[in-house]
This record gives C-alpha cells, structure tokens and sequence, in this order.
C-alpha cells in the first residue's frame, strides 16, 4: 500500500475540524437596557399622569401642589430610570416615588417654619374644588375622605380609588402591612360614624 494515499486519522480533517457552537444571544449592555427601560417609563408617564395627579391632590388638597409634585415624580422618575425593575408595576414604583416627594416637602416646610416634623394634615388647606374627581368618588363622599388624617386619606385612596392591594399600598407608604390595614379600618370607623350621624346630606 502506498504511504502517499494512506489517511493518518490523528490527521484526519475530520478530527481537526471545531465543533459548531451554539449562538449565544447578546445580552443588552446596561447602557442599552437604560435606554429601553427610559423608553418604557416614559410611555408609562404619560398613561399614569391622571393617577399621579389625583393622588397629589388627594394628598395636598392643592391644584397647584398637586401639579408640582406630579412634575417632580416624571423628573425623579427619569433620573432614576436604572432603579426601576423591568416586570414589576410601573404604576406602584412611581406612587412610591410621588409620596417619597410629599414627605420630604412636608418636613421641609416644617423646618422652614422653625417647628420641626408634624403631622402633614396641618398644613392642607381645601380649595372646595370637586368638578374633576366625580369621577373618582360621589363628592359627598369624597368630602367626608378629605377630613380623614392623611395616613387614613392615602391609604383609602390608594387601596378603594386605585384599587391596590394591601401588599402594595404598604409597599408605597414604606409601612408594615399591618399599619395598612389598621389606617383602612380606622378610616371606615369614622366613615361609618359619619354617616350614623346624618353627615351625608
């Protein structure tokens, strides 16, 4: 047999040929996811812009307060588009985000004055304005909700209005759910009394 014609298998182009390799798929850069989760926030904005702004007001009783601080959540929002988590709600992360905002204007006010931390209900004042949450609540209910202590206010409106669970509502006020539970049936306490006393016209 001729050694010219003769296949060495250690030489074979068989062996020395690579196996083919399966294709990755690329991962995002987190630039790239940045960009993409900024894209969907601020799609998210401006479909949670009436939420946000009926929640300020509920909070501060004020149009324009409730402006500022829904414009200060969609900047805060946008600054921090890398601490929002893809899959979870958008709506509840920026809840969170417009009350976080509120608490600090409220101690900042306090401080201002010189009298330190106290409970925000002092410092809301009702501009008796009602025509653009009918829709939220029958007025005369949302009346009776207003006069509720602003823990008791935002719990019910975001647990009755918005429809959050428990879980999340605790979640936004950074309070044990618990707490949650307690401000929402102190809150029916005094409604019911309200109504047992004729305060429904």
């Amino acid at each position: 047999m001729s050694v010219a014609h003769t296949t060495f298998p250690a030489y074979s182009r068989a062996r020395t040929e690579s196996p083919a390799r399966p294709t990755v798929p690329r991962q995002p850069t987190r630039a790239e996811a940045a960009i993409a989760s900024e894209v969907d926030i601020r799609s998210g904005l401006t479909e949670n812009l009436a939420r946000l702004w009926r929640y300020g007001l509920v909070l501060s009783h004020q149009r324009d307060v409730a402006d500022d601080l829904v414009q200060a959540t969609c900047v805060r929002a946008l600054e921090r588009v890398d601490q929002f988590v893809a899959g979870t709600r958008l709506d509840r992360w920026l809840f969170s985000i417009l009350h976080s905002i509120w608490l600090n204007e409220i101690r900042a006010r306090r401080v201002r004055q010189g009298q330190g931390f106290v409970d925000a209900d002092e410092t809301l004042i009702s501009d008796g304005a009602r025509d653009t949450e009918t829709h939220v609540m029958a007025n005369q209910v949302l009346k009776q909700v207003n006069a509720l202590p602003e823990a008791q206010r935002s719990a019910v409106f975001l647990a009755y209005v918005e429809g959050l669970s428990y879980r999340e509502v605790a979640a936004i006020l950074d309070v044990p759910i618990g707490t949650v539970m307690s401000r929402l049936a102190a809150a029916r306490a005094k409604l019911s009394e309200t109504v047992s006393a004729g305060g429904f016209e």
